[in-house]
């Protein structure tokens, strides 16, 4: 099994990341912010879609990954609550808009008209598969 890593240090990295955790689903429980390091981590069921297997009856995966972003000034929830734990959002896209460059804002936009924004010095961010990894049971579809 191969272990994506990847890192975000511009807009179009961030776009790269955004595109790889399309469809994971995150508890709200591990959803985590830590002022004092500036430093903001979700821990997700990654979809892959990069493993699809065959043609006829495609199989695909999940994958236990953390993506985090250092150099946070601010969290900000919205359409989530933290009291309620075992909720599941679907991450959708994670996007950034410029304010003065490099500051800027980082907003992680889940369904249900959820979402998470975070006022940065600069992007920074890690995506990385931590290795375990099972069966989806079936592909996500969007309807347009």
């Amino acid at each position: 099994m191969n272990l994506l890593k990847l890192v975000a240090l511009d807009e179009r990295d961030l776009e790269v990341v955004s595109a790889h955790v399309q469809d994971a689903t995150v508890k709200v429980g591990d959803i985590e912010y830590r002022a004092a390091a500036k430093r903001f981590a979700v821990a997700m069921n990654r979809f892959a879609w990069e493993t699809k297997k065959g043609f006829i009856r495609p199989k695909y995966e999940r994958r236990r990954s953390i993506l985090h972003f250092d150099r946070v000034l601010s969290a900000k929830l919205f359409g989530i609550s933290r009291d309620k734990k075992d909720d599941v959002l679907e991450l959708l896209a994670v996007r950034f808009a410029a304010a003065q460059e490099p500051v800027g804002t980082i907003e992680l936009t889940f369904a249900g008209n959820a979402a998470i924004r975070l006022e940065v010095e600069v992007i920074e961010a890690r995506l990385t598969d931590t290795g375990a990894a099972w069966e989806a049971s079936s592909r996500p579809i969007h309807t347009i």
